[in-house]
């Protein structure tokens, strides 16, 4: 029931398919041992989701020593285009899915945390042990990477 849910989730953190699929199972194996700690407090759907996320992040983690390699950096922000510019192009999910695969792992971290979990900058630097301007510089150079992304592909299709 919850399966397509969880694979989604782990397509986004992860960088292939072959991993969201080793950490998918991973994760439903963990869920299944740790079944006695739900409590029935929430939704089982969202306990779930922790767990994958966190797998993901631990997956990460441990193939990347140095995740952050950058602490409190502020890069300058390419504004010469608006978001609302995107907003209006036409784009797939699944080409998005594709473009935030292909973020850096750090970055594509923190996005996934920031935008589709609804979580504030403190929560993200707690659970990656990072600082809260490292992962609003992140989640900045993520956004950036994929306006890049978005309208080099838009302005291919136009040429």
């Amino acid at each position: 029931m919850f399966a397509p849910v969880l694979y989604g989730l782990c397509l986004k953190y992860m960088k292939n398919e072959d991993d969201a699929k080793d950490v998918f199972q991973e994760a439903f194996v963990i869920a299944y041992q740790k079944m006695y700690q739900f409590k029935f407090e929430g939704s089982f759907e969202g306990w779930l989701k922790r767990i994958f996320i966190y797998k993901c992040i631990e997956t990460l983690k441990k193939n990347r020593k140095n995740l952050f390699l950058l602490d409190g950096y502020d890069d300058p922000i390419d504004e010469s285009f608006e978001e609302e510019e995107i907003d209006k192009l036409s784009l797939s999910e699944e080409k998005l899915l594709e473009y935030i695969q292909d973020l850096p792992d750090q970055y594509r971290l923190v996005f996934n945390l920031y935008v589709f979990e609804k979580l504030k900058h403190r929560e993200i630097s707690v659970m990656l042990n990072i600082t809260e301007s490292t992962s609003k510089s992140n989640l900045n150079r993520a956004k950036t990477h994929l306006k890049r992304r978005i309208l080099a592909a838009f302005n291919s299709k136009t040429a």
